[in-house]
């Protein structure tokens, strides 16, 4: 039997077709397979957030107290929200627009691992604890600006299916059947809209995600150099959580670019939920950025367990 050469300049035999994926494959596909089943459990969570960003109240605030003991209104929190979205729709209902939002996850996942891949990390350098304040700050620069590509690619790719996604949620407030499934969405986007309909409030998604993304990982950056001590004892843990920690502060700050994305991917789309009364047509991101900042309401849906009514906001009751 001839045995097959092996050296530097022979190439590896061709797999038959009898051969598996690799490792790296077969990791890929397990990695979209969680991120899909993490995006299904985590759906009716965004579900009702949605509702509450376009502000839909189907039930009325109750009596409450806070803190200090004051007695104030409370709008429904999620539990309470969810069994509204169930008694009207069952159980099935909290799941609207779920495969257009799995795709979208997925093809956000695999489009950042293609370019992972064609930017791989073993060529960019990594922070080290040895490196002088200027060095370190610039690995810092150059990793985010890695990070902000690879996120910015993966949002443009995966924006058109999270527009669909939104918009066949928020049916639920018209009781419209305007957008079925995707193919039927995709039609009618291109009918009504043309191409840059599966593109609207792609601005303020990539603009939340830059500034993130910086803002996250220069303060990490600057609290692990002088804010950290290298002497105390715990100086290595408190540094491999200062970046979560930070994620978490940014993020409340970014929200604002999360809402206004949100409400721009449903505005004067041919659904109730995007058109007076519960939204003014607005003629740019800018244009619903001030109109939420006027009323106070840039922060609207960022929580959905202790939801004060606020005195300045106008609900729309059903």
């Amino acid at each position: 039997m001839a045995v097959a050469p092996v050296g530097p300049g022979v190439p590896p035999p061709a797999a038959g077709p009898g051969v598996g994926p690799g490792p790296a494959e077969g990791a890929d596909v397990l990695f979209v397979a969680l991120s899909a089943g993490f995006t299904s459990l985590s759906h009716p969570l965004l579900y009702v957030k949605l509702l509450v960003q376009v502000g839909h109240e189907p039930l009325p605030p109750t009596l409450g107290r806070n803190l200090l003991g004051r007695k104030v209104l409370y709008l429904p929190g999620f539990f309470t929200y969810a069994r509204h979205i169930v008694r009207v729709d069952g159980k099935k209902g909290l799941f609207r627009g779920l495969t257009p939002r799995i795709i979208s996850s997925t093809l956000s996942t695999v489009s950042r691992g293609r370019v992972k891949k064609a930017f791989p990390l073993e060529e960019m350098e990594h922070v080290s604890n040895k490196d002088d304040v200027k060095t370190s700050l610039r690995k810092v620069v150059k990793e985010t600006s890695h990070e902000m590509m690879m996120q910015c690619v993966s949002r443009i790719i995966s924006h058109p299916l999270h527009v669909i996604s939104m918009r066949c949620m928020v049916q639920f407030v018209g009781r419209e059947v305007k957008y079925g499934g995707v193919l039927s969405s995709i039609g009618t986007i291109l009918k009504e809209e043309g191409f840059w309909g599966f593109f609207v409030g792609l601005i303020p998604h990539i603009l939340g995600d830059v500034v993130f993304l910086w803002c996250c990982n220069l303060l990490a950056h600057f609290i692990n150099t002088y804010a950290v001590d290298d002497n105390f004892n715990q100086a290595s843990v408190i540094r491999s959580y200062t970046k979560f920690v930070m994620g978490i502060a940014v993020s409340m700050l970014t929200y604002p670019f999360l809402l206004v994305g949100d409400l721009m991917a449903v505005n004067n789309c041919g659904l109730r939920a995007g058109l007076p009364p519960y939204t003014p047509v607005f003629s740019s991101w800018i244009h619903c950025w001030r109109h939420l900042s006027a009323q106070g309401q840039l922060f609207r849906g960022s929580s959905l367990l202790f939801r004060r009514a606020s005195p300045s906001a106008t609900f729309l009751f059903d």
